[in-house]
């Protein structure tokens, strides 16, 4: 029969010895101690042996302080770990910070030790720690700290439980901690977690290939995170080209498609991070892998998240418009239009690089050939024009409101400012449909048609355009958009421009089509003579003069001050922004400007006399 247990003051009492033999006699009984797991009896036993000796002991066991045996050396660094493994099971012990002081030693353990057995005791009690506070996981981000835990990780058996906690460890960190208030020391360690994360993607072909690569898309797909401004500023590293490997090696083989969409949004979030050109450039990795060549990379994202497209396509058309409504349903719909979202987030990303691919703007890496560009066009055709008949299923079933209807109107849009003529026909049926469009927290369609500026402000250059969007009065739905745009906090003056540019356009090439002066006129003045209150931009106060004097040719200051909401205060208002853009000194290479102030001096002379008020303020301060 075994011997009892010496009572716990026996082992307080050898704790609190001042001879290293007499704390190590009672660390031996304290481990049983920890192991019964009464919390009270924990406490006592760290506070009498307390956090100083422990820290020591574990230097001894890495063989940092002189003296003592290598078999001596194992057997307190055993001792060590399972005494406070033990302590961090009660979770007021290990937040206190003498123990959290312990996470970088603990991680040089992992770092040198073959032994799975202490391995696995390290991690189980890094874990305990990392979840007993937020200073214990904020410990893991100094330096050097995740590197010697992490680092090893691809040499550790398969299937072990070494990987299992080490595994377990990281997602933990992953979602515990937050980068918002992270100090750069620490955001620095959260980079080499990244880089730790990509090589395990990269190398890996287990299980733990998903767990990495789940782990990553946490870390990347935050918004406006400080983590992706300390990646933007790393110099050209290997963790990109691992990123690079491992997406190939998930889009290339047989997987479920909840991880393909996984790498896509992994993707995405490279171009969002690093740029849309990422997807393009030649990135040599100096390692044993053969990466894919940039092309054959280029061609494989984009065709991924084209069948993903058209799958998600199809089976929300049916969920929405043929199956039984249930709960599940919604849930089903509400999932799949968020994978729609990735996926027409990545492909407009694709867009903009083939853009630049073809302009030459793309980054000086770039090595992407003129065939993959011709063939991502190709495939880019086919993808929108699934697009536009998900667009003409929803109108054919009088859907008009939804996100990812928004969504699709946004990557149509993205589409046609590169390509404005593309699949002509069917934009000529659905723009009027695409124009009633609201996301699903819009009282009335706004961002469909901001989408579409683009496009339009390159079609109505022809009267082709301009009939097109005076079929159904769309240039008064891309003045009540302009309109909305100089009511919100902060405008957007790159919109402003494009939807400007369409009414000017409109007005110079429409050919018969009549616009009359109404109310919409009206809020339009007043919302120009508001934006070019708003800078001193040149181009801003070109832009809207030119407007202005466009749209006063139709009528008269008698008829305007008739208006209910037109008053002398706004005509006052008008008249300054004419002085102003008349005064204005145009750049001898701003074509676009000089062609504006042509259209204002002859409008002008064309209208004056019908605007006395107007003449009478030019006059005083500009001879025209």
């Amino acid at each position: 029969m075994a011997a009892p247990a010496p009572p716990l003051d026996d082992c307080l009492r050898l704790l609190r010895g001042e001879r290293d033999e007499q704390k190590l006699a009672g660390l031996l009984v304290a481990a049983n101690a920890c192991r019964a797991g009464d919390a009270g009896a924990v406490r006592k036993v760290y506070d009498a042996v307390g956090p100083r000796f422990l820290r020591r002991l574990l230097n001894t066991g890495l063989g940092k302080v002189e003296g003592g045996k290598e078999e001596e050396r194992e057997a307190y660094l055993r001792l060590a770990l399972t005494v406070l493994a033990g302590l961090a099971r009660v979770p007021e012990v290990a937040a206190d910070e003498g123990v959290v002081s312990t996470v970088p030693l603990v991680a040089e353990v992992v770092s040198k030790s073959a032994d799975p057995a202490i391995i696995e005791e390290c991690f189980e009690l890094l874990s305990l720690i990392a979840i007993a506070s937020e200073d214990g996981s904020y410990k893991f981000c100094e330096a050097g700290v995740i590197d010697m835990i992490f680092l090893q990780i691809s040499s550790l058996p398969d299937g072990s439980k070494c990987i299992e906690l080490a595994i377990n460890l990281m997602r933990l960190l992953v979602h515990k901690l937050k980068f918002d208030n992270m100090s750069v020391e620490n955001l620095q360690g959260m980079t080499s977690m990244v880089t730790c994360l990509a090589r395990l993607f990269a190398v890996l072909h287990t299980a733990v290939k998903f767990d990495a690569l789940h782990m990553l898309t946490i870390l990347l797909s935050q918004k406006e995170s400080p983590l992706h401004d300390l990646l933007r500023s790393m110099p050209a590293s290997i963790w990109e080209s691992n990123i690079r490997v491992g997406i190939t090696a998930i889009l290339q083989n047989r997987v479920v498609s909840s991880e393909k969409l996984h790498a896509l949004l992994l993707a995405e979030c490279m171009m969002s991070i690093l740029g849309e050109d990422w997807l393009s450039e030649d990135c040599k990795i100096q390692d044993t892998q053969n990466a894919l060549p940039v092309d054959k990379f280029v061609l494989l994202v984009l065709e991924s998240a084209r069948i993903e497209v058209a799958v998600l396509l199809n089976e929300l058309a049916y969920l929405k418009y043929e199956s039984s409504k249930t709960s599940q349903t919604d849930e089903a719909v509400c999932q799949k239009q968020r994978n729609l979202a990735i996926l027409f987030s990545l492909i407009e990303r694709i867009i903009k690089m083939i853009s630049n691919a073809s302009s030459g703007e793309g980054a000086p890496s770039q090595t992407i050939r003129e065939s993959t560009i011709m063939q991502a066009i190709t495939g880019l055709n086919e993808t929108i024009s699934l697009v536009l008949d998900f667009l003409q299923d929803a109108k054919d079933h009088g859907q008009r409101k939804g996100d990812d209807l928004l969504a699709a109107a946004r990557i149509v849009g993205s589409y046609l400012a590169e390509a404005p003529y593309a699949c002509k026909e069917k934009i000529r049926n659905l723009l009027e449909f695409i124009f009633s469009i609201e996301g699903q927290d819009e009282s009335s369609p706004f961002y469909s048609i901001c989408f579409m500026l683009p496009m339009l402000s390159q079609i109505t250059m022809e009267a082709d355009g301009c009939i097109t969007l005076a079929s159904f009065g769309g240039y008064k739905a891309v003045i009540d958009c302009l309109v909305k745009m100089t009511e919100q906090d902060g405008i957007d003056n790159g919109s402003m421009f494009l939807a400007c540019d369409t009414i000017i356009n409109f007005m110079s090439n429409r050919k018969g089509v009549n616009i009359p002066v109404d109310s919409c006129f009206i809020r339009l003045l007043k919302a120009l003579v508001t934006w070019a209150g708003t800078t001193n931009a040149s181009s801003v106060t070109m832009t809207a003069s030119c407007l202005c004097a466009m749209l006063i040719d139709l009528t008269s200051e008698e008829f305007l001050l008739s208006c209910s909401d037109f008053d002398t205060k706004t005509l006052g208002s008008l008249s300054e922004l004419i002085v102003r853009s008349l005064q204005q000194d145009v750049p001898d290479d701003d074509e676009e400007q000089f062609n504006q102030k042509q259209i204002i001096v002859s409008g002008y002379r064309r209208w004056a006399d019908r605007f006395p008020h107007v003449k009478n303020v030019v006059e005083q301060h500009v001879s025209v």
